[in-house]
């Protein structure tokens, strides 16, 4: 185990994790990811690294798988001595008190660091993520939109955001009571007192960033404020933005940003999508114009037919043919948010994950018959169960990309030397340009 680990985490679906990854590796913070907890020889592989990160799936679970599984987790990760732990929410905060309950996320961490008040960090400039005297607001092409009017978080098929109060949002999952440090608050000369008081009163204390000052100061308080065996942090990866801040000034990370070498470009890339956001629609359609097949899979086939077993030899074999022609391949189960997969599966969890494993394994066959070297998953929840399909047990970042900030390149770690050294990335629904399929397949950041 590392003797001086600064943080460990857990992110609550696969691209969250990820982003956390990223963050940390940018900023010069040596990090690695973990897919389930590791066996002594797996952790001793990484003892120069200062974040150990855990990925999870809670984002797409209902809070009794929580209580079942995240205090586990939590458990192991505070085992490691981290400074901080961070339980990583995503930075548009998508979540409903039957799935992804992020109440039930600082109830458990909570009580197992015995903390009064945990901190709650969400807005992230980085990613162009605003939290707003309590408001959040995020960028969608280019105009900055207030959550609850964002045109594809309000919409979301499974957790739409009809919320931009993240107080109000949050008190629907919790009765935990939720202060707030605002703009006006980060500004006072008296604020460390004043970010005591309000710790003092409050179980949980969420703080305003709207730009990257507002950042500096929260990293500040994160780390001033932290228990001296380790302290429970709730958030987007702006955590990780603002703590590497606190840590510069202190002289805990480099100087200078780290340098990634280009991977070039690969003959061929192999994708797999359970996205249903009309981003992903888009890049779908862009890459079927620039040397990609594209290929739906029937969702209600799948979950249907009792194995699913017709449906996906079918693709199978469609994708095996195009790969066969020099070209490169993406299936996908939608094409927007009014295609089928998002009523087929609307309300039932577990055939979200039957998809999510379908596509990973799906993608794990296409890897061992070509010899693919570089693939990508669409879609958080997606990410999050088909990756556990391919016999990986650990990540780090290959390569940032900064079209994509939080989605970087990946390198894959397994006792399979098939899968041993892949380069995949891992992107959320909403995440990137039309071209990003293309750049990826092309090696263009």
């Amino acid at each position: 185990m590392p003797s001086s680990l600064l943080l460990s985490y857990y992110g609550d679906d696969l691209t969250g994790s990820t982003d956390v990854m990223e963050a940390l590796s940018l900023g010069g913070i040596a990090t690695v990811l973990f897919l389930d907890p590791p066996s002594a020889e797996q952790l001793a592989c990484f003892a120069d690294c200062q974040a150990i990160g855990l990925a999870g799936t809670s984002r797409s679970e209902t809070p009794e798988w929580m209580d079942d599984h995240l205090h586990h987790a939590l458990a192991w990760l505070r085992s490691l001595g981290a400074d901080l732990c961070h339980y990583k929410v995503c930075s548009t905060f998508d979540s409903a008190p039957g799935v992804g309950n992020i109440g039930r996320a600082l109830e458990i961490g909570r009580a197992l660091f015995g903390q009064s008040c945990v901190p709650l960090v969400v807005g992230a400039p980085q990613l162009k993520r605003y939290t707003v005297f309590g408001q959040h607001f995020a960028m969608f092409q280019g105009d900055v939109h207030r959550l609850d009017r964002h045109p594809v978080m309000s919409r979301h098929p499974v957790t739409p955001m009809g919320e931009a109060d993240l107080r109000r949002h949050l008190a629907g999952q919790t009765e935990l009571s939720i202060g707030l440090a605002d703009l006006l608050c980060l500004a006072q000369p008296d604020i460390d007192e004043r970010i005591d008081r309000l710790s003092a009163g409050h179980q949980v204390l969420l703080y305003d960033v709207l730009d990257t000052r507002h950042q500096a100061e929260v990293g500040h308080q994160l780390w001033r404020t932290r228990q001296p065996r380790g302290s429970y942090v709730v958030g987007s990866s702006g955590v990780e933005y603002a703590l590497l801040e606190a840590w510069r000034r202190q002289q805990r990370v480099p100087a200078t940003v780290p340098s990634f070498t280009p991977p070039g470009a690969v003959d061929q890339l192999a994708v797999v999508s359970g996205s249903c956001s009309e981003v992903t629609a888009r890049q779908i359609r862009w890459a079927e114009a620039n040397g990609f097949r594209a290929i739906g899979l029937d969702v209600a086939g799948l979950i249907g037919d009792e194995h699913g077993e017709g449906v996906m030899q079918a693709v199978l074999e469609a994708a095996g043919d195009a790969l066969a022609d020099g070209m490169s391949v993406i299936v996908h189960t939608a094409m927007g948010p009014e295609t089928n997969a998002s009523a087929v599966t609307q309300g039932d969890p577990q055939a979200r994950h039957r998809i999510g494993r379908s596509l990973g394994q799906l993608l794990r066959r296409l890897v061992e018959i070509h010899g693919l070297r570089r693939v990508a998953i669409a879609g958080g929840d997606t990410s999050s169960h088909a990756l556990r399909e391919l016999n990986i047990h650990a990540l780090t970042t290959r390569l940032p990309l900064p079209e994509t900030p939080g989605s970087p390149l990946c390198r894959a770690y397994s006792d399979d030397p098939t899968f041993d050294g892949l380069e995949i990335a891992l992107k959320g629904g909403q995440i990137g340009s039309d071209a990003y399929f293309v750049n990826l397949r092309n090696g263009r950041a």
